[in-house]
Protein backbone atom coordinates (compact mmCIF):
# COMPACT_ATOMS: atom_id res chain seq x y z
CA UNK A 1 0.00 0.00 0.00
CA UNK A 2 2.88 2.21 1.01
CA UNK A 3 4.79 1.42 -2.03
CA UNK A 4 1.92 2.15 -4.11
CA UNK A 5 1.25 5.95 -2.73
CA UNK A 6 4.72 6.47 -3.49
CA UNK A 7 4.70 5.54 -6.84
CA UNK A 8 1.55 7.71 -7.49
CA UNK A 9 2.94 10.66 -5.68
CA UNK A 10 6.28 10.18 -8.16
CA UNK A 11 4.04 9.62 -11.46
CA UNK A 12 2.13 13.16 -9.75
CA UNK A 13 5.10 14.96 -9.59
CA UNK A 14 6.35 13.89 -12.99
CA UNK A 15 3.52 15.03 -14.38
CA UNK A 16 3.24 18.42 -12.37
CA UNK A 17 6.89 18.75 -14.03
CA UNK A 18 5.89 18.50 -16.89
CA UNK A 19 3.09 20.45 -16.71
CA UNK A 20 4.97 23.42 -15.76
CA UNK A 21 7.46 23.07 -18.53
CA UNK A 22 4.68 22.79 -20.75
CA UNK A 23 3.34 26.27 -19.69
CA UNK A 24 6.60 27.83 -18.98
CA UNK A 25 7.62 30.50 -21.71
CA UNK A 26 10.35 32.85 -22.00
CA UNK A 27 9.75 36.51 -24.15
CA UNK A 28 13.16 38.34 -24.89
CA UNK A 29 13.41 42.12 -24.33
CA UNK A 30 13.02 42.75 -28.37
CA UNK A 31 9.88 40.66 -28.39
CA UNK A 32 6.06 40.49 -27.79
CA UNK A 33 3.72 37.34 -26.99
CA UNK A 34 0.41 36.97 -28.59
CA UNK A 35 -1.57 34.40 -26.93
CA UNK A 36 -4.66 32.37 -28.64
CA UNK A 37 -6.12 30.79 -26.16
CA UNK A 38 -8.68 28.00 -28.01
CA UNK A 39 -7.95 29.82 -31.38
CA UNK A 40 -8.81 33.10 -29.80
CA UNK A 41 -7.04 36.37 -29.61
CA UNK A 42 -6.55 37.25 -25.52
CA UNK A 43 -6.10 41.00 -24.83
CA UNK A 44 -2.92 40.99 -23.10
CA UNK A 45 0.42 41.09 -24.75
CA UNK A 46 2.88 39.23 -22.89
CA UNK A 47 6.00 41.39 -22.28
CA UNK A 48 9.46 40.46 -22.07
CA UNK A 49 10.36 38.07 -19.12
CA UNK A 50 9.06 34.72 -17.98
CA UNK A 51 5.67 34.03 -18.49
CA UNK A 52 3.52 31.18 -18.36
CA UNK A 53 0.51 29.67 -20.79
CA UNK A 54 -2.57 27.10 -19.97
CA UNK A 55 -0.72 23.78 -21.48
CA UNK A 56 -2.95 22.18 -24.06
CA UNK A 57 -4.94 25.44 -24.33
CA UNK A 58 -2.67 28.33 -25.20
CA UNK A 59 -0.41 29.19 -28.19
CA UNK A 60 2.15 32.03 -27.66
CA UNK A 61 3.34 33.03 -30.73
CA UNK A 62 6.16 35.28 -30.09
CA UNK A 63 6.47 39.02 -33.16
CA UNK A 64 9.53 40.74 -32.88
CA UNK A 65 10.02 44.19 -32.70
CA UNK A 66 12.85 45.32 -33.84
CA UNK A 67 13.49 47.43 -37.20
CA UNK A 68 13.70 45.32 -40.16
CA UNK A 69 15.76 46.23 -43.13
CA UNK A 70 14.35 44.72 -46.01
CA UNK A 71 16.12 45.31 -49.77
CA UNK A 72 13.49 45.24 -52.66
CA UNK A 73 14.38 44.09 -55.65
CA UNK A 74 15.61 46.13 -58.51
CA UNK A 75 12.48 46.88 -60.55
CA UNK A 76 12.48 48.10 -64.51
CA UNK A 77 10.27 50.93 -65.45
CA UNK A 78 9.35 53.74 -68.23
CA UNK A 79 9.96 57.59 -66.58
CA UNK A 80 7.65 59.97 -67.71
CA UNK A 81 10.44 61.55 -70.15
CA UNK A 82 10.23 58.05 -72.27
CA UNK A 83 13.54 56.51 -70.33
CA UNK A 84 13.85 53.02 -69.29
CA UNK A 85 15.30 52.68 -65.78
CA UNK A 86 16.05 49.90 -63.29
CA UNK A 87 15.70 51.26 -59.43
CA UNK A 88 16.17 49.58 -56.62
CA UNK A 89 15.33 50.15 -53.18
CA UNK A 90 15.60 49.92 -49.47
CA UNK A 91 12.80 49.74 -46.77
CA UNK A 92 13.15 49.61 -43.05
CA UNK A 93 10.09 48.99 -41.09
CA UNK A 94 8.52 47.80 -37.80
CA UNK A 95 6.19 46.03 -35.66
CA UNK A 96 4.36 48.74 -33.55
CA UNK A 97 1.37 46.43 -32.83
CA UNK A 98 1.88 43.02 -32.57
CA UNK A 99 -1.83 41.87 -32.74
CA UNK A 100 -2.54 43.64 -35.50
CA UNK A 101 0.43 42.31 -37.60
CA UNK A 102 -0.69 38.62 -36.68
CA UNK A 103 -4.39 38.88 -37.15
CA UNK A 104 -4.93 41.67 -39.74
CA UNK A 105 -2.82 39.94 -42.40
CA UNK A 106 -1.19 36.87 -43.09
CA UNK A 107 2.52 37.75 -43.65
CA UNK A 108 3.14 41.29 -42.42
CA UNK A 109 7.09 41.05 -44.05
CA UNK A 110 5.89 39.38 -47.99
CA UNK A 111 2.96 42.03 -47.78
CA UNK A 112 5.20 44.93 -47.06
CA UNK A 113 7.92 43.31 -49.57
CA UNK A 114 5.04 43.16 -52.74
CA UNK A 115 3.91 46.48 -51.43
CA UNK A 116 7.39 48.36 -51.88
CA UNK A 117 7.67 46.93 -55.07
CA UNK A 118 4.61 47.82 -56.20
CA UNK A 119 5.13 51.51 -54.92
CA UNK A 120 8.63 51.65 -56.53
CA UNK A 121 7.22 50.90 -60.32
CA UNK A 122 4.78 53.56 -59.52
CA UNK A 123 6.89 56.44 -58.34
CA UNK A 124 8.98 55.42 -61.49
CA UNK A 125 6.35 56.36 -64.03
CA UNK A 126 5.42 59.32 -62.33
CA UNK A 127 8.45 60.64 -61.98
CA UNK A 128 11.66 62.21 -64.73
CA UNK A 129 15.29 60.83 -64.88
CA UNK A 130 16.80 64.06 -63.58
CA UNK A 131 14.53 63.42 -60.14
CA UNK A 132 15.72 60.10 -60.25
CA UNK A 133 19.40 61.07 -60.07
CA UNK A 134 19.34 64.33 -58.63
CA UNK A 135 16.08 64.56 -56.70
CA UNK A 136 15.97 61.47 -54.41
CA UNK A 137 14.91 62.98 -50.90
CA UNK A 138 11.49 63.93 -52.62
CA UNK A 139 11.25 60.40 -54.15
CA UNK A 140 12.13 58.46 -50.73
CA UNK A 141 9.41 60.45 -48.85
CA UNK A 142 6.62 60.22 -51.80
CA UNK A 143 7.61 55.89 -51.46
CA UNK A 144 7.34 56.23 -47.64
CA UNK A 145 4.33 57.27 -48.08
CA UNK A 146 2.72 55.19 -50.67
CA UNK A 147 3.83 52.53 -48.56
CA UNK A 148 3.12 53.62 -44.93
CA UNK A 149 -0.62 54.37 -45.98
CA UNK A 150 -2.02 50.59 -46.29
CA UNK A 151 1.12 49.25 -43.40
CA UNK A 152 -0.81 51.34 -41.02
CA UNK A 153 -3.93 48.57 -40.77
CA UNK A 154 -1.27 45.71 -40.57
CA UNK A 155 0.43 47.20 -37.68
CA UNK A 156 3.32 47.76 -38.96
CA UNK A 157 5.10 51.08 -39.45
CA UNK A 158 7.30 52.19 -42.22
CA UNK A 159 10.44 54.24 -40.68
CA UNK A 160 11.96 55.03 -44.05
CA UNK A 161 12.43 54.45 -47.58
CA UNK A 162 15.27 54.67 -49.65
CA UNK A 163 16.57 54.41 -53.48
CA UNK A 164 19.46 52.99 -53.49
CA UNK A 165 20.48 52.88 -57.34
CA UNK A 166 19.75 53.85 -61.02
CA UNK A 167 20.65 51.61 -63.74
CA UNK A 168 20.94 53.03 -66.95
CA UNK A 169 21.00 52.05 -70.25
CA UNK A 170 24.94 52.47 -72.19
CA UNK A 171 23.28 54.76 -74.78
CA UNK A 172 21.78 57.06 -72.31
CA UNK A 173 25.31 56.77 -70.09
CA UNK A 174 26.99 58.22 -73.26
CA UNK A 175 24.76 61.01 -74.37
CA UNK A 176 24.50 62.49 -70.82
CA UNK A 177 28.08 62.19 -70.89
CA UNK A 178 28.05 64.27 -74.36
CA UNK A 179 25.69 66.31 -72.56
CA UNK A 180 28.27 66.75 -69.16
CA UNK A 181 31.57 67.37 -71.72
CA UNK A 182 29.66 69.81 -73.87
CA UNK A 183 28.53 71.93 -70.79
CA UNK A 184 31.84 72.14 -69.23
CA UNK A 185 33.19 72.97 -73.21
CA UNK A 186 30.81 76.00 -72.94
CA UNK A 187 31.64 77.29 -69.37
CA UNK A 188 35.39 76.89 -70.50
CA UNK A 189 34.82 79.65 -73.41
CA UNK A 190 32.86 81.50 -71.56
CA UNK A 191 35.98 81.59 -69.11
CA UNK A 192 38.36 82.75 -71.61
CA UNK A 193 36.71 85.16 -73.19
CA UNK A 194 36.17 86.74 -69.89
CA UNK A 195 39.87 86.56 -69.73
CA UNK A 196 40.65 87.73 -73.02
CA UNK A 197 38.16 90.59 -72.33
CA UNK A 198 39.73 91.77 -68.82
CA UNK A 199 43.55 91.01 -70.22
CA UNK A 200 42.53 93.51 -73.53
CA UNK A 201 41.39 96.00 -71.10
CA UNK A 202 44.64 95.86 -68.81
CA UNK A 203 46.80 95.96 -72.27
CA UNK A 204 45.07 99.05 -73.19
CA UNK A 205 45.50 100.78 -69.66
CA UNK A 206 49.40 99.40 -70.32
CA UNK A 207 49.28 100.89 -73.64
CA UNK A 208 48.08 104.39 -72.82
CA UNK A 209 50.46 104.57 -69.97
CA UNK A 210 53.36 103.86 -72.21
CA UNK A 211 52.58 106.24 -74.68
CA UNK A 212 53.28 109.08 -71.75
CA UNK A 213 56.72 107.37 -71.24
CA UNK A 214 58.42 106.33 -74.54
CA UNK A 215 61.19 104.78 -72.25
CA UNK A 216 58.48 102.39 -71.30
CA UNK A 217 58.58 100.61 -74.55
CA UNK A 218 62.36 100.17 -74.43
CA UNK A 219 61.94 98.40 -71.07
CA UNK A 220 59.21 96.45 -72.68
CA UNK A 221 61.79 95.55 -75.63
CA UNK A 222 64.26 94.37 -73.11
CA UNK A 223 62.17 92.43 -71.11
CA UNK A 224 60.85 90.66 -74.05
CA UNK A 225 64.86 89.99 -75.28
CA UNK A 226 65.45 88.47 -72.07
CA UNK A 227 62.48 86.24 -71.57
CA UNK A 228 63.38 84.71 -75.05
CA UNK A 229 67.22 84.63 -74.78
CA UNK A 230 65.98 82.42 -71.28
CA UNK A 231 65.10 79.64 -73.71
CA UNK A 232 67.77 77.43 -75.62
CA UNK A 233 68.04 79.12 -78.98
CA UNK A 234 70.53 79.11 -81.43
CA UNK A 235 69.53 82.30 -82.96
CA UNK A 236 68.26 85.31 -81.34
CA UNK A 237 66.83 88.19 -83.37
CA UNK A 238 67.07 91.37 -82.23
CA UNK A 239 64.68 94.00 -83.93
CA UNK A 240 65.23 97.78 -84.43
CA UNK A 241 63.93 99.84 -81.73
CA UNK A 242 61.80 102.30 -82.89
CA UNK A 243 63.10 105.51 -80.79
CA UNK A 244 66.22 105.00 -82.42
CA UNK A 245 64.94 104.96 -85.65
CA UNK A 246 63.18 108.17 -85.17
CA UNK A 247 66.63 109.77 -83.47
CA UNK A 248 68.43 108.83 -86.82
CA UNK A 249 65.90 110.10 -89.09
CA UNK A 250 65.45 113.40 -87.38
CA UNK A 251 69.56 113.68 -87.59
CA UNK A 252 69.19 113.15 -91.30
CA UNK A 253 66.72 115.62 -91.43
CA UNK A 254 68.89 118.15 -89.62
CA UNK A 255 71.73 117.58 -92.39
CA UNK A 256 70.06 119.11 -95.52
CA UNK A 257 68.95 122.43 -93.24
CA UNK A 258 72.40 122.64 -92.07
CA UNK A 259 73.60 122.50 -95.80
CA UNK A 260 71.19 125.69 -97.02
CA UNK A 261 72.38 127.59 -93.63
CA UNK A 262 76.19 127.03 -95.19
CA UNK A 263 74.99 128.11 -98.79
CA UNK A 264 73.15 131.34 -97.86
CA UNK A 265 75.94 132.56 -96.03
CA UNK A 266 78.13 131.92 -98.85
CA UNK A 267 76.52 133.63 -101.30
CA UNK A 268 75.66 136.39 -99.21
CA UNK A 269 72.11 137.85 -98.35
CA UNK A 270 70.74 140.96 -99.30
CA UNK A 271 70.08 143.75 -96.47
CA UNK A 272 67.89 146.31 -95.99
CA UNK A 273 67.98 149.93 -95.61
CA UNK A 274 70.39 152.79 -97.30
CA UNK A 275 73.46 150.86 -96.87
CA UNK A 276 72.21 148.30 -99.05
CA UNK A 277 71.82 150.57 -102.14
CA UNK A 278 75.15 150.51 -103.96
CA UNK A 279 74.84 146.89 -103.20
CA UNK A 280 71.53 146.44 -105.79
CA UNK A 281 73.06 149.52 -108.06
CA UNK A 282 76.14 147.03 -108.12
CA UNK A 283 74.17 144.35 -109.05
CA UNK A 284 73.65 144.66 -113.00
CA UNK A 285 77.15 144.91 -113.08
CA UNK A 286 77.52 141.73 -111.21
CA UNK A 287 75.21 139.86 -113.40
CA UNK A 288 76.97 140.92 -116.79
CA UNK A 289 79.71 138.54 -115.48
CA UNK A 290 79.69 134.76 -117.15
CA UNK A 291 77.75 132.74 -114.83
CA UNK A 292 79.68 130.12 -113.07
CA UNK A 293 78.58 126.59 -113.93
CA UNK A 294 75.86 125.57 -110.76
CA UNK A 295 77.03 122.60 -108.67
CA UNK A 296 74.47 119.42 -108.75
CA UNK A 297 72.17 119.73 -105.59
CA UNK A 298 72.90 117.20 -103.27
CA UNK A 299 70.34 114.25 -102.97
CA UNK A 300 68.78 113.89 -100.06
CA UNK A 301 69.29 110.87 -98.11
CA UNK A 302 66.16 108.75 -97.53
CA UNK A 303 65.31 108.19 -93.97
CA UNK A 304 65.99 104.92 -92.00
CA UNK A 305 61.95 104.71 -91.41
CA UNK A 306 61.33 104.56 -95.58
CA UNK A 307 64.00 102.05 -95.69
CA UNK A 308 62.59 98.39 -94.47
CA UNK A 309 65.03 97.88 -91.14
CA UNK A 310 66.97 94.66 -91.45
CA UNK A 311 66.81 92.23 -88.56
CA UNK A 312 70.19 91.84 -86.58
CA UNK A 313 70.94 88.44 -85.89
CA UNK A 314 73.32 87.57 -83.03
CA UNK A 315 74.89 84.04 -83.31
CA UNK A 316 75.49 82.02 -79.70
Amino acid sequence: MVDALVTLIVVLACLGALGVLAAARVVKQYERGVVFRLGRLRSDIRGPGFTMIAPFVDRLQKVNMQIVTMPVPAQEGITRDNVTVRVDAVVYFKVVDAAEALVAVEDYRFAVSQMAQTSLRSIIGKSDLDDLLSNREKLNQGLELMIDSPAVGWGVHIDRVEIKDVSLPETMKRSMARQAEADRERRARVINADAELQASKKLAEAASQMADTPSALQLRLLQTVMAVAAEKNSTLVLPIPVELLRFLEKGQQEIPAAARTESGAEGGAPADGPAAAPEREAAPAQSAQPAQPAQPARQAMPTLTEREPEPHTVER
